[in-house]
């Protein structure tokens, strides 16, 4: 064997230590993986299956833009996470549309407003994975209802004539006002925002985590037409203000 090394040139033995080094690097990056996979939270990690019933994570907002691309995707991760829903009516009028929209199921009064698919979906996330858990830490009560002032409005942002679309127009954004809990007591956007006792802590609480879902986050630190409620929209320009 020495006698067979030492045959070789100085070329083909340094081309012979690179490839055992790339192999080495290969092998310990698939054990690297490995461990990630196995130990790592699935909503950290962007290759594992969504679900309703995970915290959001690292992977979350990732996950939550891909499967709503894919309207067939979006209905059957609603379906899976047990969110009842029915389709919603089609309408065009100009660059007005109510297209992949749905009506689903929640705590959302009035009930079951039409919103995109991906809207839908990152509503109930939202809501089972912040603000359920909120009420029950912060409020020590049940949240039972949360309050809206709709999604779906053929108009241009603030009804101005001459500016862009706003997200309402295609039902891709939804305003909450407020939250309701089962001891009676409630918290809103327009009282409590910037209130020190419990339910100024939900409601930040309940941005902040809208801020981890929702592609756009518009509040009272935005400008005085979002001093009382939650814009919450799909995509958008990822702002949480």
């Amino acid at each position: 064997m020495k006698l067979v090394l030492r045959a070789l040139s100085p070329e083909v033995l340094s081309l012979a230590g690179l490839a055992g080094f790339l192999l080495d690097l290969l092998l310990a990056g698939l054990l690297v993986f490995a461990l990630v996979d196995r130990l790592a939270p699935p909503q950290d990690l962007p290759w594992k299956p969504f679900s309703l019933d995970q915290p959001i994570g690292l992977a979350t907002a990732g996950k939550l833009a891909r499967i709503g691309a894919d309207p067939v995707a979006c209905r059957a991760a609603l379906r899976e996470g047990g969110v009842r829903f029915a389709e919603g009516e089609t309408r065009e009028t100009g660059f007005c549309s109510t297209r992949n929209t749905v009506r689903s199921a929640g705590r959302l009064v009035p009930a079951a407003p039409v919103m995109t698919c991906p809207l839908a979906l990152g509503y109930a996330l939202w809501e089972r994975q912040v603000l359920v858990p909120a009420a029950r830490e912060i409020m020590r009560s049940r949240l039972t209802r949360v309050d809206h002032y709709g999604t779906y409005a053929c108009r241009t942002i603030y009804g101005r004539p001459g500016e862009r679309p706003s997200a309402h127009a295609r039902a891709a954004a939804l305003d909450v006002a407020g939250f309701r809990f089962a001891d009676g007591r409630r918290a809103t956007v327009a009282a409590d925002f910037r209130a020190d006792d419990a339910e100024g802590r939900f409601v930040q609480a309940a941005r902040h985590g809208a801020c981890r879902v929702f592609g756009t986050v518009l509040g009272p630190d935005y400008n005085a037409a979002h001093r009382d409620h939650f814009h919450l929209e799909e995509g958008g320009w990822n702002k949480c203000a």
